[in-house]
């Protein structure tokens, strides 16, 4: 069994948790997780089966969305609603106001990771420290956000809904605790769905409870995606025999000899001279050579 399987992780679980449960479902222990995603947050989480492990950490589209939920007015050690209460403010927001300042947060910008994150500092992960009450400096980290809408505001009750397109690394808590304090009255998350993640969605994802049916049903195939669609924006480099065995084998291969080499384009898909996905490739134009970059085959 080789490829991904998207799951519509429920609330209350890691993303650790997922892959364990999926361990016992699938029957074998060869899984990993495309994108870690908070316990309180659900939606999409693209998990990696088999030989398709070695995919976890080249997915070449790393884009993300999200809709998040939000309150105004209040800080928490987690930056969401299932932390401490840091700090509470009566300062009321208007609707404008807020609006003014969402772009603020749009584009390449710097955000410190908080504490209650997988972030790892002098190796050890913020959360373990968080949780003993020690907070350490950490520096900011450029990230890149695409796009923030605002789909809906009270501001009897200064709470909201944002759909957020962003890029890998991005803490979307951050955001709008970050925002909250551009306004001057902090902001907590109150609930988080993550709707897409490296090109897959939501309408690709299945539970815990059709995955089991699935298997129990003798189907699982059904909901097994190919490795290749995650490298589908890829161009295609389709290899002969002599060049499948020799890249199989991790040889360089010379760039003159390779057809549909896109002058200036690095990175290929690479398929076997049978016509099956065998890797990622990276063109090296100084040196006339085609380098593995990832061999899936």
């Amino acid at each position: 069994m080789n490829g991904i399987i998207c799951v519509n992780k429920p609330a209350d679980f890691t993303s650790f948790d997922v892959v364990a449960k999926l361990r016992g479902i699938l029957r074998t222990r060869r899984i990993g997780h495309g994108g870690t995603l908070d316990p309180m947050a659900t939606g999409v989480l693209p998990v990696f089966v088999g030989t398709a492990t070695k995919a976890c950490d080249i997915m070449p589209d790393n884009t993300k969305s999200y809709r998040a939920g939000f309150r105004l007015g209040e800080t928490t050690d987690t930056q969401d609603v299932t932390g401490n209460v840091l700090s509470r403010s009566d300062k009321p927001v208007g609707e404008d106001e807020l609006r003014a300042v969402i772009p603020q947060f749009i584009g390449d910008i710097m955000q410190l990771p908080p504490m209650y994150s997988a972030v790892q500092v002098n190796g050890q992960r913020l959360y373990d420290l968080a949780r003993k009450g020690i907070e350490v400096e950490r520096e900011a980290r450029q990230i890149n956000v695409s796009a923030i809408e605002l789909i809906c505001y009270d501001p009897s009750v200064r709470e909201g809904v944002l759909d957020i397109s962003c890029g890998k690394g991005t803490y979307i808590r951050t955001i709008i605790n970050d925002i909250g304090e551009r306004l001057g009255c902090g902001g907590a998350m109150t609930s988080l769905v993550r709707t897409s993640s490296g090109g897959f969605t939501l309408a690709d994802c299945f539970t815990f409870e059709q995955i089991q049916q699935a298997r129990d049903e003798d189907r699982l195939a059904e909901l097994i995606l190919p490795i290749e669609r995650v490298f589908s924006g890829l161009p295609k480099l389709r290899l002969n025999e002599v060049q499948t065995r020799m890249y199989r084998n991790g040889v360089k291969l010379d760039l003159g000899r390779v057809h549909n080499i896109e002058q200036g384009v690095k990175d290929y898909a690479v398929y076997g001279s049978d016509g099956a996905f065998i890797g990622t490739a990276l063109a090296d134009f100084d040196g006339g050579i085609l380098r593995v970059a990832k061999n899936l085959g």
